[in-house]
């Protein structure tokens, strides 16, 4: 088993996971599996009552990262206030490319789906599909945006929901 440069991550700190958003480290074991000895960081996802173990060495292979920096939120928010790029595309295809760019972790991806999937009180109800994505985006970037401002999840949303209105105004 080669071993790969180790992530700088800590114990106690909050990271992002692509497939399941934010979380918390909550300690680095080592853990016996098939004969081989394995470090593992032990995550945990508050809101979806969650652990998961990943191996330190396979870390940012899998797309672990620190939170995003206060600028690329401020770009995130940004990205928002924008026109809606809704392809021609099938439906089915697009809802794939969102499904790709909301687990690829990328905050700036995230915000490009809420931005492309969010409705104003007065356009056309979503699907049942588009509602799904819509709000599987608008969680993971209002659970990254709460933990780099150092908000709860209230005050995120918030902030996420006046922007998407100052752009409908």
């Amino acid at each position: 088993m080669t071993k790969t440069k180790k992530p700088e991550f800590r114990p106690d700190e909050f990271v992002v996971y692509p497939a399941h958003g934010v979380g918390r480290i909550l300690s680095i074991e080592e853990q016996e599996i098939a004969g081989f000895k394995l470090e593992l960081f032990v995550i945990t996802f508050e809101k979806d009552k969650m652990t998961l173990r990943v191996p330190t060495h396979r870390a940012l292979d899998i797309g672990m990262r620190q939170l995003s920096s206060p600028d690329v939120v401020s770009k995130a928010l940004e990205t928002l206030k924008g026109k809606a790029k809704v392809k021609r595309a099938m439906w089915s295809r697009r809802a794939q490319e969102y499904e790709q760019k909301i687990n690829s972790g990328d905050l700036l991806s995230i915000a490009e789906v809420v931005r492309d999937l969010h409705r104003a009180e007065d356009q056309r109800e979503q699907s049942y599909s588009e509602r799904q994505l819509y709000e599987a985006a608008l969680d993971r970037l209002t659970r990254e945006v709460a933990a780099v401002v150092g908000t709860d999840a209230a005050g995120a949303q918030k902030r996420v929901d006046d922007v998407l209105m100052s752009r409908a105004a």
